[in-house]
């Protein structure tokens, strides 16, 4: 690889790594971690709470479509930074809301800017514009992104006995506003300058996309998505009252949830090592099976505290990998013609599902307890991995790395 070629890869995606590690942590992971505070000093039940980061989540998943088509007209240098800055704007908001519906309104506008910043868009510019490379870019910036709860569960922990969970948002939203936002631009600009792809528009309509011997595929597809979605979500953000459910409390909670960041990471870089070696679908099978065997290790955990490391590692490594794999089998199964559109699309059905998550766990904690939730994950899991494996057999064709 030329060196100009290498550094101008390095000038696209390092910056977007960074942003992204601060986005998540900022965006999304700052809600599980400060989800107990909140409960105590608010005075609000979790499933009230919830119902924020589902709403949140569901409004980012309706828009994923619409920015996938935006990036494929090529409108992300403005899209994408202005996102970021509005992101810090709304987690400076957040720390003066005083009653529930403001702390909606916060998070409901948060679920918009969810949409233009985090994984979906950022994946859909690097496929646009780093072509056969982007598989190793997206890799590049979801391992450093993988430390985003691991920033963000033992920083809130930290500063909220210092400042506050208050203060804790505004530093939160002085990363963003301060690193992410100008790294996020800085990403852009250098991805049109040294690679400006043509502006292809997307398909008039669904049809034109996804045509009917595709459509099996897309379907299972978004049923796997959805499985892996719903998975992570419903525990990661019950986590902390789930562990104290079964036994483990305190700075041993908070370490095993800040450790799944880098256990993301490691799935990852066990992806690269075996990249060339095993198919993508193989992968992506496996990755949501661990998912399963993860959520398997969590139920025994107040029977032998041990399983805890178990289940860390294997929803980690499991959901790590799988945030990778999402946009490539869907370059893989389905083509890299109208990716964004297609893209968003599939990514409604992931947001959705973690979106819903959230709620759907504290309803079911209220009627059956936490131990129900973890039954029903190990189901959803395994019934994703079938989705997988089915979804690869219906392919009409494999991306070569051609366009058609």
């Amino acid at each position: 690889m030329p060196q100009e070629t290498g550094d101008k890869f390095k000038r696209i995606v390092w910056p977007l790594a960074i942003a992204q590690t601060l986005l998540w942590a900022g965006a999304f992971y700052l809600f599980p971690s400060l989800l107990r505070t909140w409960e105590s000093e608010l005075g609000w039940t979790k499933t009230e709470l919830a119902g924020a980061f589902t709403l949140a989540l569901l409004l980012s998943a309706l828009l994923a479509p619409l920015v996938g088509r935006q990036i494929d007209y090529g409108r992300s240098r403005v899209l994408f930074p202005v996102a970021t800055l509005t992101a810090a704007i709304l987690l400076a908001l957040l720390s003066t809301v005083q009653v529930l519906w403001q702390f909606y309104l916060v998070w409901a506008v948060l679920g918009v800017v969810m949409a233009v910043s985090l994984y979906e868009p950022c994946f859909a510019i690097i496929t646009r514009y780093l072509g056969r490379r982007a598989r190793q870019a997206i890799t590049l910036v979801t391992l450093l992104a993988g430390f985003a709860g691991t920033f963000a569960f033992p920083t809130s922990h930290a500063l909220v006995e210092v400042i506050g969970w208050r203060g804790v948002t505004l530093v939160f939203a002085g990363l963003i506003a301060f690193v992410a936002a100008p790294l996020n631009l800085y990403a852009i600009s250098n991805a049109e300058t040294a690679n400006p792809a043509p502006i292809e528009p997307p398909a008039a309509n669904t049809g034109k996309t996804i045509d009917a011997d595709s459509m099996p595929t897309f379907l299972l597809l978004a049923f796997a998505f959805a499985a892996m979605a719903f998975d992570h979500g419903a525990l990661i953000a019950h986590l902390l009252p789930l562990f104290s459910e079964r036994g483990v409390h305190g700075e041993v909670a908070v370490l095993a949830a800040a450790m799944i960041g880098p256990m993301q990471v490691t799935g990852r870089l066990a992806m690269m090592a075996f990249e060339t070696k095993i198919a993508t679908i193989s992968v992506a099978a496996a990755s949501v099976l661990a998912m399963a065997i993860a959520s398997v290790a969590l139920f025994g955990v107040k029977y032998e505290p041990m399983l805890l490391v178990v289940f860390v590692l294997f929803q980690g490594a499991g959901f790590g990998v799988a945030s990778i794999v999402r946009p490539l089998l869907i370059a893989e199964l389905l083509g890299r013609r109208k990716f964004g559109t297609i893209a968003g699309l599939l990514a409604v059905p992931f947001l959705v599902a973690l979106a819903l998550a959230p709620s759907i766990g504290g309803y079911i904690w209220v009627f059956g307890g936490y131990d129900a939730l973890i039954i029903i994950t190990v189901c959803v899991s395994v019934s994703g991995v079938g989705a997988l494996m089915l979804a690869a057999r219906t392919a009409t064709r494999i991306w070569d790395g051609t366009e058609t």
